[in-house]
């Protein structure tokens, strides 16, 4: 009987150096909310990224200069830093657009509550976008209108705003700014136009061109109409005025 045990024993008894498989749990799955936050989170540090590179390099292209290239223009581009554009160009864009330039943090709120007036009563204002505004629209969004676009302009706006200095800023604005057909910047303006560099623009041949910025393809460098030329000899007063009262401090001093 004690034999028979012993045996039976010896049978099922597991073998000494065996391991025992461990279950290992499963991990849980992701959800939805899980994977959208990764994304927002890989889309901000791709776009923080994109702005503090851009702090430093030339913009390779926008995307109204690739639009515009498939609608057939020759695009004319040639960034070049901000020493290399005359401060009379500097000046005139300021007194054009953004007289208080160098005084905002890149939104002028009471000229937005006048533009949303304006919105509702069917009439389209200018000059409700700050410099800081039009660059961050030109630099890394599309031209079309919606309120998707708007707010996306928002937040590139602070960010420039946070991570450039008001002297990339205008810089940025004066090298992608569209300043008639195929034509971007500054110093491809002052190659077209007047055949020249855009440091040795006069007061006059600068006012012209910023003159022209509200509508660049329809409005003439060469033979402004006289609303043009009406609006370009105000910007060149508004530049003197500029340089003058030191609007323009924030890049020169």
């Amino acid at each position: 009987m004690n034999e028979t045990t012993n045996s039976e024993t010896t049978k099922t008894a597991p073998k000494s150096g065996v391991r025992r498989r461990t279950i290992k749990p499963k991990p849980p799955k992701r959800g939805f909310g899980y994977l959208f936050a990764r994304f927002i989170a890989y889309a901000a540090f791709f776009v923080i990224g994109l702005v503090i590179a851009y702090r430093f390099i030339p913009m390779l292209a926008t995307y109204l200069m690739v639009q515009r290239a498939f609608e057939g223009d020759k695009i004319r581009y040639h960034p070049v830093s901000l020493r290399n554009i005359s401060r009379n160009m500097v000046d005139a864009a300021i007194a054009a657009e953004d007289a208080r330039f160098c005084y905002h943090i890149g939104f002028e709120w009471e000229a937005m509550k006048r533009a949303a007036k304006a919105n509702k009563a069917g009439r389209k204002l200018r000059g409700a976008s700050t410099i800081s505004q039009q660059t961050a629209k030109n630099v890394f969004l599309w031209p079309a209108r919606s309120y998707i676009r708007k707010g996306l302009e928002a937040g590139y706006t602070a960010l420039i705003e946070l991570f450039w200095p008001k002297r990339r800023i205008m810089e940025a604005y004066l090298n992608v700014a569209e300043m008639g057909d195929g034509i971007f910047g500054a110093e491809a303006a002052a190659r077209y136009y007047y055949h020249k560099s855009a440091k040795n623009l006069s007061p006059s041949e600068a006012a012209r061109i910023i003159a022209i910025l509200p509508s660049p393809r329809k409005w003439s460098v060469k033979s402004p109409s006289g609303r043009v030329a009406r609006r370009a000899s105000r910007i060149a007063r508004g530049a003197q005025t500029v340089r003058s009262s030191g609007l323009d401090a924030c890049i020169y001093n």
